[in-house]
């Protein structure tokens, strides 16, 4: 007897289809989903209109505000989040999928931001900022440094599948991203006169800066590690999926049942 597309077996049925099994809430999906992506890029957008509406010397200097790590890691953010509301709103594997893989950078990025910058802050702000720029009221600061970090952690314990990076890769890719951000640091400066956005680089000779690049990627591969350790204490490891073809576990954009 075939059975009514509102019976609750096959609700639950298609609950279950259209997420990773270790995953907590179904995603893509016009709900909850839906409803994260949506408040990310309201507070992202929020930050960038900052940018273009305060007065501040780094915006007429070459690089733009994009010479900060902190604006660098927010677009990819951005764009993850983008990916993620196209692919809840059209229900797209392939979009869901590029935004998982777009989370697996921004996500320890926006740890290490969050990190880096709340720990030199309370040293010293001025070792960050532009000696011209204003300091950001308190609510924008935190849709700069810590927000992020929060909706990325939200999206990743309950609407992603588990990771499969683990520390000694992701030091490899921390490694690539440092030096890229160096040479792009330094290529800035060459165009702004010697003049660093982050007056802490501009205080330190070549090796201060080496060991700073190194210490952010040993702390990006920390963040993959503790990352994925949460998202597995809340939802549980591969070794625990039964009734799963060899592989489809692996991916971090696999939707069960495409």
């Amino acid at each position: 007897m075939a059975r009514s597309p509102s019976d609750p077996l096959i609700t639950q049925g298609t609950k279950l289809a259209s997420k990773h099994p270790l995953q907590r809430l179904p995603s893509p999906s016009r709900g909850v989903s839906a409803l994260v992506h949506a408040v990310g890029l309201v507070s992202f957008f929020y930050s960038f209109r900052y940018l273009i509406v305060t007065p501040n010397p780094l915006g007429e200097l070459w690089g733009w505000h994009f010479q900060h790590l902190t604006i660098l890691t927010l677009s990819i953010t951005v764009m993850g989040f983008v990916c993620g509301i196209l692919a809840d709103l059209t229900l797209s594997a392939r979009l869901f999928y590029l935004k998982n893989v777009l989370a697996v950078v921004a996500a320890p990025l926006e740890f290490c931001v969050t990190v880096l910058y709340w720990g030199i802050r309370a040293i010293d702000p001025k070792l960050l900022l532009h000696p011209d720029s204003p300091m950001p009221p308190p609510l924008v600061d935190h849709s700069f440094h810590t927000f992020p970090t929060a909706l990325c952690l939200i999206d990743l314990l309950l609407l992603s599948p588990p990771w499969t990076l683990t520390f000694i890769p992701s030091l490899g890719l921390a490694g690539l991203i440092a030096t890229a951000y160096w040479f792009w640091v330094e290529t800035c400066a060459a165009h702004n006169n010697g003049q660093y956005a982050y007056p802490l680089f501009g205080l330190l000779d070549t090796w201060g800066r080496v060991q700073v690049f190194a210490g952010a990627s040993v702390i990006f591969s920390v963040a993959v590690v503790i990352l994925g350790t949460l998202q597995a204490l809340a939802n549980g490891s591969p070794k625990d999926i039964t009734n799963v073809p060899k592989g489809e576990n692996e991916r971090p954009g696999h939707i069960k049942g495409e």
